[in-house]
């Protein structure tokens, strides 16, 4: 039964040093009214807000951008909180030693989808818990807030950030809309917008462009206005499929990069400074912890790494490991002066946004443009701060985020070398988040896809808790390169001709981006948008004669195909732009059913009754490549069987 709790306060003489200075525990509970989960036993939920206070003088929290703008308290620090959610062993002593701490996705819980295969804001319900896998194995769980602007919705966790106050600066509101409009807020999706200074101002510029690198045409001033200093309004509406874009002056910037400090310290205080808690219960060290994102989150991870934030104020390590799912080569504005942490960077949708920055690669490279030398690992972090690595893109991270750049060297023509103690694997034939089954078409030209590689990301948790653990290695990088011919440029991609399907024409381009002479080293925007310069090689997966890609990690989908899977997909002309990319989104395009279906068609592809004498020949198949898959370590042996009932819904959805 849910108790509610009086703050607790964590203030002693032990955490005198310490920058978590205060947790107020809201709620306490018991999970599912105590139920036992595997060996771990019970869990509870425990939900509060913790408090912060740094000191920004030292050099671990300098990186922090406008920290020493920031007000300060009599001790001389800069204070803040975040929203704690957690769901542990009662028994610590039960669970398996490991902290998995997810980087919340816009305030989000997903792991709990991508593990469970169901999930909640604030899981209650049985069903909310799925299959409760990350519960049945132990492991505590933990969210922090560390973005400041997400809309209202409760069940979101977010970060409290200190204001630099009277501050004033540039932002750059640009928009792509589905469908016809008369109004758009400058925030990026429902999130909180960054007002405009002076709504009235003539010299205020809304400009249109159809390309990224188009020119931008200015919309007469007197047929657009901005009310209530958030929505701009236009006189006959805008049209789908462009680029609006207007720059604009604002004030009193949050100091974003504390959301950073907020997880560095949360963890580490988890791990290492958990005792004199007041009574609260919460003094279990965790012997590690993992760091896990999707999309956004990967790329808060990447960053994270990059500004040296693996290192605590005591020079302890945070995170043994780190699992970055769809952050491709991509980094984010979430350490900067006037930052919009939601604003990513795709094929037709926040372009130009400062996501795609050199370097890349783990490693130091050189861009052969400017001549600078940095590597992600290499920037900040010595030897004894990198952590464990696995990247993990789908093959839409290679046309729609620049994924390429993150293991090629900047010429286009060779692999990159790898750092030591990271893998890197591709989801053959996936796009950025699987599409629901049976897949539905809404703005694209074809049916999303729903290859459902998620499966693989239960295995790959267990090999990275192995690996930090114990030593034990994870499955070997499998990724396409250059070198086996599995990775070319997109005119060189052999994809069959198929009757009355749209090839791609560009990829997403990642550029060498001038914001300014403050920016790189001090976060500081001054020109929006950025001059650009001559966009890096991009390159993407090869496939074979179906169409489905040949490097990467093949499920059973691609393995024993009954259609083509790409990580790609073109807009609907309905949507507006129809040569452009769709974001996020790849395609399923089945194969004919029959040969006579596929001759009256003119497919170049084989049909299904030429493939397979029967569903239960397929099926067979498809078991024998899953059964495959889970002997290389990709697959729980345990979950052959219902990946192979997803097959056969496939099949029957195919066939209908």
């Amino acid at each position: 039964m849910l108790t509610r709790l009086l703050s607790v306060l964590i203030c002693g003489v032990a955490l005198s040093q310490a920058e978590l200075v205060r947790l107020e525990i809201k709620e306490r509970g018991d999970v599912l009214d105590g139920k036992a989960f595997g060996t771990a036993g019970a869990y509870e939920r425990v939900i509060g807000r913790a408090y912060f206070a740094l000191d920004p003088k030292l050099a671990v929290n300098q990186a922090i951008v406008d920290i020493g703008l920031a007000p300060k308290n009599k001790d001389g620090r800069v204070e803040f909180s975040a929203d704690v959610y957690m769901l542990r062993p009662k028994d610590s002593a039960k669970g398996n030693g490991t902290l998995l701490y997810e980087v919340s996705n816009r305030g989000g819980k997903g792991m709990l989808q991508a593990f469970h295969r169901a999930g909640s804001l604030d899981p209650r319900k049985p069903e909310e818990f799925g299959d409760a896998f990350l519960l049945e194995q132990g492991y505590a769980l933990l969210w922090v807030g560390w973005q400041f602007d997400m809309p209202d919705t409760p069940g979101l966790v977010r970060l409290y950030p200190p204001v630099a106050a009277g501050v004033k600066g540039v932002v750059r509101a640009e928009h792509m809309l589905d469908a016809r409009a008369m109004s758009y807020g400058v925030s990026d999706r429902n999130h909180r917008p960054y007002p405009v200074m002076n709504p009235d101002d003539p010299n205020l510029k809304l400009t249109v462009r159809d390309q990224v690198e188009g020119p931008r045409f200015a919309l007469p001033r007197g047929d657009w206005h901005i009310e209530h200093g958030t929505t701009i309004v236009l006189k006959g509406g805008f049209d789908p499929g462009r680029l609006y874009e207007m720059v604009y002056q604002t004030e009193n910037s949050p100091v974003s990069g504390t959301g950073f400090a907020a997880v560095r310290d949360m963890v580490a205080w988890l791990r290492y400074g958990g005792n004199a808690d007041g009574g609260a219960g919460l003094d279990a060290r965790y012997p590690r912890a993992i760091g896990f994102g999707i999309s956004q989150s990967a790329r808060f991870l990447r960053t994270m790494m990059y500004e040296g934030f693996n290192r605590d104020e005591k020079n302890r390590k945070v995170f043994e490991g780190l699992i970055a799912i769809v952050g491709a080569g991509g980094r984010g504005g979430f350490n900067m002066r006037f930052s919009q942490p939601s604003r990513d960077s795709n094929p037709f949708q926040n372009t130009l946004t400062p996501v795609d920055l050199f370097p890349f690669t783990d490693l130091e490279q050189t861009d052969p443009q400017t001549g600078m030398k940095d590597g992600l690992l290499t920037h900040t972090l010595t030897k004894e701060f990198i952590p464990k690595i696995f990247y993990m893109n789908s093959e839409y991270e290679y046309y729609g985020r620049a994924a390429s750049l993150s293991h090629i060297n900047l010429d286009g023509k060779s692999d990159a070398q790898i750092a030591p103690d990271t893998r890197v694997y591709m989801f053959a034939g996936g796009q950025h988040s699987p599409a629901q089954f049976p897949p539905v078409k809404r703005s694209t030209q074809n049916l999303p896809n729903p290859n459902p590689y998620q499966w693989i990301l239960r295995p790959m948790l267990l090999s990275m808790d192995a690996w930090v653990k114990d030593g034990k290695q994870p499955p070997a990088s499998r990724y396409p390169r250059i070198a086996k011919n599995e990775l070319v440029p997109l005119s060189g991609v052999r994809f069959p001709p198929i009757p009355g399907i749209a090839k791609p024409v560009v990829p997403h381009f990642a550029y060498p981006s001038n914001y300014g002479p403050d920016f790189r080293q001090k976060g500081i925007v001054t020109q929006e948008p950025p001059e650009i310069g001559k966009p890096y090689p991009i390159l993407v997966p090869q496939v074979d004669v179906d169409g489905n890609d040949i490097g990467g990690i093949r499920m059973p989908q691609i393995q024993v195909p009954l259609a083509t899977y790409t990580g790609w997909n073109l807009r609907a002309p309905e949507v507006g732009a129809p040569t452009q990319l769709s974001t996020q989104i790849g395609s399923l395009i089945p194969f004919p059913r029959t040969k006579a279906e596929r001759e009256k068609t003119g497919d170049p592809r084989l049909s299904i009754e030429e493939r397979y004498s029967s569903k239960e020949d397929y099926l067979a198949k498809f078991t024998a490549a899953a059964e495959a898959l889970a002997k290389e370590g990709f697959l729980l042996p345990q979950d052959v069987a219902s990946l192979t009932r997803r097959g056969a819904a496939e099949w029957d959805f195919i066939h209908q």
